[in-house]
């Protein structure tokens, strides 16, 4: 899958996709349902499929100062979208420019000019141009005139009628259910990041940890998980995690501190993907560092019969 990071003066090669438009931000099942539509027309064309996304995320262009809320970077989308059948992801870098376009501008000198789109899915509920003005209507009328079709795919629920949706994996996130952020994403959430040094307190006690700092990823519930973590060399390694601000030290900043189970290695420097598998209990403080490790003890013991049985 080649990675396009622009609209503008593109080779034709890289033109005449069948596309999915979204910010797809987790590519969970509803954003799947997009693009396999948009996979199915480029079948039909002869055409390559496409995805087409911004980065940054047009929200935080709009609200420098948000929360951090990513499900994923753009790295992962890529990984997430080379499975479902996808020959190109525009990544289309949301500026100024395209933050001031209306939605006629948008189809006409992005989707019909830039790209040359010969088909775009959309979800039912897709906005575009400024002020999010434009609709999956007005984008098929755009196309009518500009020569690509569009299609609309509609809602998609779970099984208690509730909206796949990126704020609804944001909400189970936030609550510690993994099981159901997982089954909306079709995967477990996981947060990739190089290992940085910490103040190696863990060392003190036998549990050393990767750390990785979030970033722009959402703040999953604080508290213990079990986890899975892919790292630089392919190897998944079982393992235990705390993220938030560990109580007992008061972080400023909240990190993922990873123990590698059965590991041993330096991995300073390199990009790992943990997985967050369940959600074990919450933070708490401790009366002193071997209080913490027998905790940590009883953490890792559950954390291996959660993934030995998942």
């Amino acid at each position: 899958m080649q990675v396009v990071r622009d609209w503008r003066d593109l080779p034709d090669a890289l033109k005449g996709a069948a596309v999915a438009l979204g910010a797809f931000d987790g590519v969970h099942r509803g954003h799947q349902a997009v693009i396999a539509d948009a996979k199915a027309a480029a079948d039909r064309l002869g055409a390559p499929a496409g995805v087409v996304s911004f980065d940054p995320h047009p929200r935080r262009w709009f609200q420098k100062d948000a929360a951090p809320f990513r499900l994923m970077t753009a790295d992962q989308m890529a990984q997430a979208l080379a499975p479902l059948g996808v020959d190109i992801l525009y990544l289309l870098p949301f500026d100024a420019e395209m933050a001031g376009m209306t939605d006629v501008a948008f189809a006409e000198r992005v989707l019909a000019q830039g790209l040359g789109v010969r088909h775009a899915a959309v979800g039912f509920d897709f906005t575009f141009g400024k002020g999010r003005s434009g609709s999956p209507e007005a984008l098929r009328a755009y196309g009518e005139r500009l020569g690509f079709t569009v299609s609309v795919v509609q809602r998609l629920d779970d099984a208690d009628g509730l909206k796949l949706s990126s704020s609804a994996v944001r909400e189970a996130l936030k609550a510690g259910d993994m099981a159901r952020a997982a089954a909306i994403l079709g995967r477990p959430f996981a947060i990739r990041g190089e290992v940085i040094h910490g103040d190696k307190r863990g060392r003190t006690i036998g549990v050393p940890t990767a750390n990785v700092a979030l970033g722009d990823y959402m703040r999953p519930a604080y508290g213990v998980y079990a986890t899975r973590s892919r790292l630089a060399d392919g190897r998944v390694i079982d393992g235990v995690a705390s993220l938030g601000v560990r109580p007992m030290y008061a972080l400023e900043t909240p990190l993922l501190e990873v123990w590698l189970l059965d590991f041993a290695g330096d991995l300073y420097g390199q990009t790992i993907e943990t997985e967050l598998v369940a959600w074990l209990r919450g933070e708490e403080a401790f009366d002193g560092l071997e209080a913490l490790k027998t905790q940590i003890e009883a953490d890792a013991a559950a954390a291996r019969a959660v993934l030995s049985a998942s």
